[in-house]
């Protein structure tokens, strides 16, 4: 991926409007182009199904890796932060075809609902794999690319069958994916330490680190403060900024990185924190560290 560090785009949120249906939440997006490898990080602000339909896309986050070939699917859950790499290959003349859905939760009630499928509850997670996409799916696929044409033009309620035509797609095609898929729904109690320990420095919100907890936002604000003794936001801000300093003293990266690399949302919020925290900005913290070294 490069020494340099890229900022984590929010997904959807920070997608532009080319090759993206949207209705009330729910998100499509298509791309089709020629394309060298491009890499980049993205924080998934939804539940996202990624199925390639030309070309390879390498999604990498924690310790894990996945590659998505010609005809495969991967389901990633919301509340990440992910690393990729996608190109196209030689054999289809570079080409790269794919297409990100975005599935929040309300839709995945709405289709059990509709669905009649049993409980969830109780069976093993499902874990994390990349599937074959079959005939049925790829038809399917097909059946949208008009749609990217003149997506003003379509109405809501016919991208909502759409999503849900997707999952009875799914259902027909893998019960594993489907099986995954669905589980994402209620997440399950999980130790706030732990949630902390891995989402610490990306750029999340209290609602993300509540929802990946598996509590609403009041009880997570609760424990916390009864584990660290501190209001969540003020401790993840001196947490972050401790990370940073450490970084400006003893990393080459420049403050545009270090603010990226901790979790901030931009240079301008960052210098603000840091120099109510320190008293002074964090270019002089550089400067002097620079100075330091040369000594």
């Amino acid at each position: 991926m490069g020494s340099v560090i890229s900022k984590a785009v929010k997904m959807p949120q920070g997608l532009s409007s080319v090759g993206m249906l949207r209705m009330k939440g729910l998100s499509v997006m298509g791309a089709c182009s020629y394309s060298d490898v491009k890499t980049g990080r993205m924080y998934l602000q939804d539940h996202v199904l990624l199925v390639v339909l030309e070309g390879i896309y390498i999604v990498r986050y924690g310790d894990q890796e996945y590659t998505v070939r010609k005809n495969e699917m991967l389901l990633l859950h919301k509340g990440i932060v992910v690393e990729y790499e996608k190109y196209g290959v030689e054999d289809s003349g570079k080409i790269l075809d794919y297409m990100m859905f975005f599935l929040k939760d309300e839709l995945l009630h709405e289709f059990v609902k509709i669905s009649s499928l049993p409980s969830m509850h109780g069976e093993v997670p499902a874990p994390t794999a990349v599937h074959s996409v079959n005939e049925r799916l790829l038809s399917y696929m097909a059946s949208l690319k008009p749609y990217f044409d003149k997506p003003e033009g379509i109405q809501d309620e016919l991208i909502k069958m759409k999503m849900l035509e997707l999952l009875f797609d799914i259902l027909d095609a893998d019960q594993g994916l489907l099986n995954q898929l669905l589980q994402l729904r209620q997440p399950r109690p999980t130790s706030i330490v732990e949630v902390m320990e891995k989402n610490l420095l990306n750029p999340v919100s209290l609602q993300d680190l509540a929802y990946l907890s598996g509590r609403s936002l009041s009880t997570f604000k609760r424990e916390f403060r009864r584990i660290y003794n501190e209001p969540a936001f003020q401790w993840i801000r001196n947490r972050r900024l401790e990370k940073a300093k450490e970084l400006l003293t003893h990393s080459g990266l420049s403050i545009t990185e270090v603010s990226m690399a901790t979790g901030f949302e931009n240079v301008s919020h960052f210098s603000k924190v840091w120099k109510k925290k320190y008293g002074l900005p964090p270019s002089v913290m550089r400067n002097s560290s620079a100075a330091g070294s040369e000594g």
